[in-house]
């Protein structure tokens, strides 16, 4: 038998999103959402992480559907390029986040602090004491940087945007900022 029903036109649906349509996007999802979690899984490898990445794609694509630009390629294309760069910038951050972590393990190792022994407590304090001068000897934007990477956890392109400086600044001033604090504390 036959299937009399249309095929979903993309395009259609993103201009409906550019025009504030939420049906559109819904429409959009249902349609697509278990192919787009596909390449997202695809991509980052863990399910959780997926559906996050397909949720921050959809908010891109409702927030960008205006910058379709049909003589540039298929609204489909364009729909599932948005996932792809998402998860990929995802799988990015992750990599960045574990890169950094290892950095800040580097630099307590040479200080021999074990947060979890009692032995070594008032090492431990007086490390963190000797980090405060540190931090408190940076230029504000490194100082501002490390701890908006390392207390709250923002990615790069979240401080840059937290500063409003451009981003490769930023990195430059997290990783001259995590050379002064690794010479200081020695």
């Amino acid at each position: 038998m036959p299937d009399d029903t249309p095929p979903f036109d993309y395009e259609a649906a993103l201009y409906a999103c550019a025009g504030g349509d939420r049906q559109a996007l819904r429409r959009l999802y249902q349609n697509d959402g278990r192919y787009l979690l596909g390449v997202a899984l695809r991509i980052v490898r863990h399910r959780a992480q997926a559906e996050d990445v397909l949720h921050d794609a959809f908010v891109s694509i409702w927030t960008r559907a205006a910058s379709f630009d049909p003589q540039r390629g298929a609204a489909k294309g364009w729909i599932y390029s948005v996932v792809r760069h998402c998860a990929l910038n995802n799988v990015r951050a992750s990599q960045h986040e574990s890169a950094v972590g290892d950095q800040l393990d580097d630099i307590a190792d040479e200080q021999g602090g074990d947060e979890h022994a009692g032995s070594h407590a008032m090492e431990l304090n007086a490390s963190l004491g000797k980090l405060d001068d540190c931090l408190a000897h940076l230029s504000d934007v490194k100082r501002a940087s490390i701890v908006y990477a390392y207390v709250d956890g923002c990615t790069h392109s979240e401080i840059a945007a937290r500063l409003q400086a451009p981003l490769g600044s930023v990195k430059a001033w997290i990783k001259r900022g995590l050379a002064a604090l690794r010479e200081c504390m020695t």
